[in-house]
């Protein structure tokens, strides 16, 4: 079960999704993750639209399967997401 304690470790596919980039305001968007690569994310809005979004310098607002929202900062996110399942985090 995906909770925000282990959210990292998890798959983020199917999960939705608010991301707020400080650089670009037009990678607002709220949607569902469709695919994941070490340095972006694809997200399908809810206008059926799909963006690529950086991980760097985006602020991601993960909606749980439960209705828990979880926001992390896209800068630790930044590795590829086979390694990123295994690796441990410092709790903060």
């Amino acid at each position: 079960m995906i909770t925000s304690d282990n959210l990292v470790h998890h798959e983020f596919i199917g999960l939705k999704v608010h991301a707020t980039n400080v650089k670009n305001k037009s990678l607002n968007l709220k949607g569902t993750i469709i695919d994941e690569t070490k340095n972006t994310i694809k997200i399908e809005g809810e206008d059926n639209t799909e963006k690529m979004i950086p991980k760097n310098g985006t602020l991601f607002v993960f909606e749980l399967p439960d209705g828990e929202k979880v926001e992390i900062d896209g800068n630790i996110l930044s590795i590829r997401p086979e390694d990123r399942i295994k690796k441990r985090f410092k709790k903060i």
